[in-house]
């Protein structure tokens, strides 16, 4: 059988692509694909070939301090949070890093780690074709195949009774129960558009999910039981916008219920109301470090930003005096009642 996948998908991610596995995007001509490439300043907005320089217009101080920065040990392909600690998988290892910085924890997992999910102390490790489930002390609890030979699984959603799996081959989300009991496929009303490796899904407070439709850039919303809630979200490249030809690449939510997303292009973290209105950009792409890829986030317990990218971790937390100074200063100015991510402090 032919191999399908010749790359894992932070290479495709970093690639900045608008072209999947086996074909280009219908009416993207072979020389904007090859200045995609030469020039990662130039992205899309749709199948259309319509592209545009890369210019942010966030310039401003981001209100979010870094207070810690780790080298992790190879390429992190996916990480979440497990009692304030980061779980880190990369290079074929499964890590945890303490508030410090420091490996505590490690154990071996598969090749090609796409995501993984933390719920209820248990690791969930998504694969092309395959989840696994450990215990934080690397013993597997329960693992099960895809439910289709040509699954291409991308991201991953634990709820309390369902784990849910987006798959870039089918365009669809693949609802599991958490024994592994496949219970439905899910698929949008107007159709999943998916350009590139960049279909993400978070876990609603509902129980339900949101989930990035990149193609359309918005981000919909599902109950538990797969049925379309609504959606939001439009094509731009100011903030409150999702830009490029697939966005937002990652979701999560904060202990606040508020929906965080993460773009490439304009590698920026931002935050939504749960019904899509936009508050404001926690990092801007001067804080995140530059570059053109996508810095996955999570917001810990404690109201600290958690973020992996490329072959780093950071820790950022709020500071009222940076938001004072600054001009991104729209966290400190919402009404969001004990939201923990506007803890303020000074370094």
């Amino acid at each position: 059988m032919e191999e399908k996948k010749k790359i894992n998908r932070k290479q495709f991610l970093r690639m900045g692509g608008s072209i999947l596995a086996g074909g280009a995007i219908a009416g993207v001509s072979g020389k904007l694909l090859r200045d995609m490439f030469r020039n990662p300043e130039v992205v899309f907005f749709d199948a259309d070939g319509e592209g545009y320089a890369i210019e942010d217009p966030d310039t401003g101080v981001s209100p979010y301090r870094r207070l810690l920065s780790v080298r992790a040990p190879g390429e992190v392909e996916a990480f979440d949070v497990l009692d304030g600690r980061m779980v880190v998988a990369g290079e074929g290892m499964l890590s945890v890093f303490d508030a410090a910085g420091r490996v505590t924890d490690s154990f071996a997992v598969g090749p090609d780690v796409r995501d993984l999910c933390v719920r209820d102390g248990e690791i969930h490790v998504l694969y092309p074709a395959r989840i696994e489930v450990f215990a934080p002390s690397g013993e597997t609890l329960r693992a099960w195949d895809a439910c289709s030979d040509n699954a291409d699984y991308c991201a991953l959603a634990v709820t309390e009774d369902s784990v849910f799996a987006t798959d870039v081959f089918a365009k669809n989300i693949c609802q599991y129960r958490r024994d592994g009991t496949l219970v439905r496929f899910i698929d949008s009303p107007d159709g999943f558009v998916i350009p590139s490796y960049t279909f993400a899904v978070a876990a609603a407070e509902d129980g339900g999910i949101f989930c990035s439709n990149p193609g359309r850039h918005r981000i919909e919303h599902y109950s538990s039981d797969g049925k379309f809630l609504g959606a939001f979200g439009q094509a731009g490249t100011q903030p409150g916008s999702f830009s490029g030809c697939c966005n937002p690449v990652h979701l999560t939510l904060s202990p606040a219920g508020e929906i965080i997303t993460s773009e490439k292009g304009i590698p920026r973290i931002c935050c939504y109301s749960p019904r899509g209105e936009f508050r404001s950009t926690l990092l801007n792409r001067k804080a995140l470090g530059g570059g053109y890829d996508a810095y996955e986030a999570r917001i810990a317990a404690d109201g600290r930003i958690l973020v992996a990218g490329k072959a780093g971790l950071a820790v950022y937390q709020y500071d009222s005096a940076l938001a004072q100074a600054g001009t991104s200063s729209a966290c400190a100015l919402c009404a969001v009642a004990g939201c923990p991510v506007r803890r303020g402090v000074t370094v």
